[in-house]
C-alpha cells in the first residue's frame, strides 16, 4: 500500500507534465508601436474639412467687419467717380464715338486718346493702385493676431490638421476680395448703363469675367505677401508696414529704380533715335526689368483683355511700319487669351509661389512660442 502510495503522486505529476507538452503554447501580446498607436483609428469628416471649417468662418467674420465695408465703399466710390468721368468725356464725343464696337468696356480702361482728356484716373488704374490694400487689409494679421490674442494654440487643439488654418485664412480673404470686386464693378457697370444708356454685350460680359479672374489673381498676389509677413513677424503693426512698403516701392518707386537699371546695363547715346538699335535694347531691359512686378503684368494683361484691339503686350518694341502693316480689326476673345497668358500664368505663378513661402514657415514654426 504504501508503494502504490509513493507511486500515484509520480504519476499524477508525469501526466500533468504530458498535457502541457501536447497543448500549443500561446504567443505573447505584440506591443504595437508608438507610430501606429498614434495614428488615429478613423479619420472622420471633421479631418477632411478643416480648412472649409475655418474659411467659412473667418469669411462670415470678414462680411461682418467694419473693414470689409469701409474698403468696398472707398473702391465704389473711385471707381463711380472714375466711370461717370470717362463716360461724360464720350458724351462729349458722341457723334464719333456712334458705332463703335465694345463701347461698354471704354467705361472701364479708355484708350489712350480719352485717358488724355479725362482728369480723373480710369477705373483699372484705380483698381491697380487700390486693390493690393485689399490684400494687405485681409492678411496683415491673419496669424501674427492669433498669436497676440493667444488662440493659436487653442485653434489647432481642434480636430483639424495644422496646415488648415494658413489654407482656411488665404481662402476666405480671396473669397472677399473676389465678393468685393464683384459688387464693385456691378456698381460702376450700372452708373455706366444709366449714364449712356448702352447694355453690354455677351462678348464685354465675358471680358469683363475674364479681368475679375485676373484682377483676383492680382490682390491674391498681395494678400499672400501680407499672409507671409503675418507669419514671418509677429507684431500686426509691423507686417502691415512691410506689406505697405513693398506695394509702394512696386507701385511709385520701381519704374525710377528700372529706369536706372536699365540705363547702366544698356546705355543709350544723347544723338540716339527712337529706332536706333541702342535705344531698343534699352527699351527690351526696361520691359523685361519691369516684368517682375506684379503691377506691370496686371496692367500688360489689362489692356489686352479689356481693349479688343490691342494685338501685343509690349507696343514700345512695335515699329511705326509694323503698326501701319497691321489690319485694324477687334480680336476675339480667345485672340487675347492668347496674347495676354504669359502674364495670366505669371501672375498665378507669383501668387502660388509666396503663399508656399508662407506656408512652409508656418508648418516648420512653434505653435506655442
Amino acid at each position: 500500500m504504501t508503494g502504490q502510495a509513493d507511486s500515484l503522486p509520480a504519476a499524477r505529476r508525469r501526466k500533468r507534465k504530458n498535457i502541457r507538452m501536447q497543448a500549443p503554447e500561446t504567443p505573447p501580446p505584440q506591443r504595437q508601436s508608438r507610430s501606429v498607436a498614434a495614428q488615429p483609428a478613423d479619420v472622420g469628416p471633421s479631418f477632411r474639412a478643416g480648412w472649409r471649417i475655418i474659411a467659412a468662418k473667418e469669411f462670415a467674420d470678414h462680411l461682418s467687419s467694419w473693414r470689409l465695408l469701409g474698403l468696398t465703399i472707398v473702391l465704389a466710390l473711385t471707381g463711380a467717380a472714375a466711370v461717370y468721368a470717362t463716360g461724360g468725356v464720350i458724351k462729349s464725343f458722341a457723334s464719333q464715338a456712334q458705332g463703335t464696337q465694345s463701347l461698354f468696356l471704354i467705361l472701364f480702361a479708355p484708350p489712350s486718346q480719352l485717358q488724355q482728356l479725362n482728369q480723373i484716373p480710369t477705373f483699372v488704374t484705380f483698381i491697380s493702385f487700390l486693390g493690393p490694400l485689399l490684400g494687405i487689409a485681409f492678411g496683415f494679421d491673419a496669424i501674427n493676431g492669433e498669436r497676440s490674442e493667444a488662440t493659436l494654440p487653442r485653434l489647432l487643439a481642434q480636430p483639424i490638421y495644422r496646415d488648415d488654418v494658413v489654407n482656411g485664412k488665404f481662402v476666405a480673404g480671396l473669397a472677399s476680395i473676389g465678393l468685393i470686386l464683384a459688387v464693385v464693378m456691378a456698381l460702376v457697370g450700372a452708373v455706366g448703363v444709366i449714364q449712356l444708356g448702352i447694355v453690354p454685350s455677351a462678348e464685354d460680359v465675358a471680358r469683363l469675367i475674364v479681368w475679375w479672374v485676373l484682377a483676383l489673381m492680382y490682390i491674391g498676389f498681395w494678400l499672400a505677401f501680407a499672409l507671409l509677413c503675418s507669419v514671418l513677424v509677429r507684431r500686426a503693426a509691423t507686417s502691415a508696414i512691410i506689406a505697405l512698403a513693398a506695394w509702394l516701392l512696386m507701385s511709385v518707386f520701381f519704374t525710377l529704380v528700372v529706369g536706372l537699371v536699365a540705363g547702366f546695363v544698356s546705355p543709350v547715346a544723347p544723338d540716339s533715335t527712337s529706332a536706333s538699335p541702342d535705344t531698343i535694347a534699352n527699351t527690351k531691359v526696361q520691359v523685361n526689368l519691369q516684368r517682375l512686378s506684379p503691377n506691370q503684368l496686371f496692367f500688360e494683361a489689362t489692356g489686352a483683355v479689356l481693349n479688343p484691339t490691342i494685338r501685343t503686350t509690349t507696343p514700345g518694341l512695335v515699329t511705326a511700319n509694323q503698326a501701319d502693316a497691321a489690319v485694324s480689326s477687334l480680336l476675339s476673345l480667345d485672340q487675347s487669351l492668347l496674347v495676354i497668358w504669359p502674364q495670366f500664368v505669371a501672375l498665378i505663378a507669383a501668387t502660388m509661389v509666396t503663399f508656399g513661402i508662407g506656408y512652409v514657415a508656418f508648418m516648420r514654426q512653434e505653435v506655442r512660442a
